[in-house]
């Protein structure tokens, strides 16, 4: 059965996005910092392999998994080692292909906005995990700063306290029952996973400055430098696009 990334070019959209992707890789690459021995590596949603330079040396044994045939064949033709592993398959089919409390690491980088039980996916996430396993996860924010603008000058006064998740597809995307695609309010994702037996570590605002205005103006170098500043103090308040978190299974 064929997956919707099968009839998308995605590795094409990451091109002219070398900031977005970068601002991504200094996330991922700050959190592992903090995680002295990995040996098995889980990532949910690889795609084609576009992070696994950033963590594959950190690991004894990766597995790879995405629903996408496609994509897959990409990340496996770029990283064909023997310790590598591919599965293809969504997260709801993951717990009968990999064993329980078996991952010391699992990374999922945007894969939750498509997903519809947000419960479901995180329960499988902990229950994968050996105790004292972490997460790295990331997902879309409903509140950053130029959505809470645009709601603010609508007359939405009440936006900051609507907590649901928003399917940001274009009523012709719906219509044609395409993936959904949710916007989370960050309070919601953090209780979930408290309540799921995560502690949170730390979080970082990522993709600060992705504004094509400003893009055109500063270098790539300048705009990193400014990135990898603004992460953990800009999480405080929500400002970025993108959320990650670092959460520790306990």
């Amino acid at each position: 059965m064929s997956a919707a990334y099968d009839t998308f070019d995605y590795p094409n959209y990451w091109v002219g996005r070398e900031y977005e992707h970068k601002a991504e890789v200094i996330a991922i690459s700050g959190f592992l910092s903090k995680i002295k021995k990995i040996g098995k590596i889980l990532d949910i949603g690889v795609g084609f392999g576009r992070l696994t330079p950033t963590y594959i040396f950190r690991g004894k044994n990766i597995i790879l998994t995405d629903p996408s045939a496609k994509l897959l064949a990409i990340a496996k033709k770029e990283f064909n080692r023997k310790n590598v592993k591919f599965i293809r398959s969504p997260i709801e089919k993951l717990p009968s292909k990999i064993r329980k409390n078996s991952v010391d690491l699992i990374l999922i980088v945007r894969v939750l906005h498509h997903i519809k039980d947000l419960d479901k996916s995180i329960r499988i996430i902990h229950n994968l995990l050996k105790p004292n396993g972490y997460l790295i996860i990331e997902f879309p924010n409903k509140i950053h700063l130029k959505a809470a603008i645009t709601e603010l000058l609508r007359g939405n006064l009440t936006f900051f306290l609507d907590i649901y998740p928003k399917d940001v597809r274009s009523s012709k995307s719906k219509k044609e029952k395409t993936l959904p695609f949710f916007n989370y309010h960050p309070d919601i994702i953090r209780q979930k996973l408290r309540d799921s037996g995560f502690t949170i570590i730390e979080q970082r605002s990522v993709s600060n400055i992705r504004s094509n205005f400003i893009k055109k103006l500063l270098t790539i170098e300048t705009l990193l430098f400014l990135e990898n500043q603004l992460q953990k103090p800009f999480s405080r308040i929500n400002f970025g696009p993108s959320i990650f978190i670092l959460a520790k299974k306990t």
